[in-house]
């Protein structure tokens, strides 16, 4: 077991990187490790010979198809969803599986600079000798240029509207220039890069419509029905527990079918069954929260309880991820509790009764 608080995906899962490696049958494009079949199969599941790989995506298997063939060619891959979509999930693993490597990576935020993009230099080194190819820091995104892998952009929509532009001419020319040693830098085939874009975040920094055209835009949807949000939630808790050590029991099936149904029907503002509106609060309710969610009720519970998650533990999880506004929040939380959750009978009543305590 790692010391490592989180292992990226391709040491986490290189058992069965290398199963589809060894078992490969079709062409492998160039400075890929693997054919965009078997990236499909490690993203989506499947067997590589006798082993059983895991689907790290569970969602729509078309879109992503539409990821790998455009990572096939020269384009730029722009994944775009509301929060907790899977998006930064997928981008890692599509780089995992493609070049065996996901942490080149460009963290898009207020303080990320244009050198974050291209790059910087070791002033010590500068002021000593000048401009040199040994002061030149390239970043994630130059160093992969080089070695024609993949680059990711977590959250280009945060970045400036003049670091975003920065990457107009790498997109289009597939070069970099340097004029303060007289160069450019050639990208080598395999080389592209996967963005990935909040929806919540429109209008912070708006995408250029100049930078828009040079990626090919794939929107991940929040999960269509309730069965396909459990299972993808039973999957990544059952990961999180192992992963951290939790020496608690996982959820069973009720409670995280509690958990989704309450984070649906506050995110949809309607019940299930759709006979009934309600208020949405403002807490982002993603089923990327609901995971958190649980995970944070298995620490609670190992800790501080008799090992097994517990209405009071849900109840204490549920009102921290669900009223961020003090005043509406907690209102609107309390007419789901009385309107909506205190009719479903027994099956409820406990959480029900936790969540009213503490609300």
């Amino acid at each position: 077991m790692s010391n490592l608080q989180r292992l990226p995906a391709e040491q986490q899962y290189q058992q069965e990187l290398e199963a589809l490696i060894a078992n490969e049958q079709d062409t492998i494009p160039t400075n890929w490790k693997m054919s965009p079949r078997s990236v499909l199969k490690y993203i989506c599941g499947g067997k590589a010979g006798k082993l059983d790989i895991t689907p790290k995506y569970i969602g729509n298997k078309r879109l992503v198809e539409i990821c790998i063939a455009t990572l096939v060619t020269d384009r730029a891959l722009l994944l775009l969803g509301e929060p907790g979509t899977a998006k930064s999930w997928l981008s890692e693993h599509l780089a995992a599986a493609i070049n065996n490597d996901s942490s080149k990576v460009v963290q898009g935020s207020a303080g990320t600079t244009e050198e974050h993009i291209r790059y910087s230099w070791n002033y010590a080194m500068l002021i000593a000798k000048g401009p040199s190819k040994q002061a030149l820091v390239k970043s994630p995104i130059f160093r992969c240029m080089e070695s024609g892998s993949i680059a990711r952009v977590e959250e280009i929509s945060r970045c400036a509207s003049e670091v975003q532009d920065a990457l107009i001419s790498i997109l289009s020319e597939k070069r970099m220039s340097i004029p303060e040693l007289n160069e450019d830098v050639a990208a080598n085939k395999g080389f592209s890069i996967i963005a990935t874009a909040n929806t919540k975040d429109k209008g912070v920094n708006e995408m250029s419509a100049a930078l828009k055209r040079r990626f090919n835009i794939v929107i991940l949807p929040t999960p269509s029905d309730i069965k396909s949000e459990i299972d993808i939630v039973q999957t990544r808790i059952a990961q999180l527990a192992q992963n951290f050590e939790l020496k608690a029991i996982a959820p069973n099936k009720n409670i995280i079918e509690q958990v989704v149904t309450v984070f649906r029907e506050l995110r949809d503002g309607v019940t299930l069954d759709g006979k009934q509106k309600l208020n949405t609060t403002s807490s982002v309710l993603s089923t990327a929260e609901a995971i958190s969610l649980l995970s944070n009720s298995m620490a609670l519970a190992a800790s501080f309880g008799s090992g097994q998650i517990e209405a009071y533990d849900l109840a204490s999880a549920l009102q921290g991820a669900i009223v961020k506004d003090e005043e509406k929040d907690s209102l609107y939380f309390k007419e789901y509790l009385e309107n909506v959750m205190k009719k479903r009978g027994s099956a409820w009543s406990e959480l029900y009764q936790a969540c009213r305590e503490l609300n």
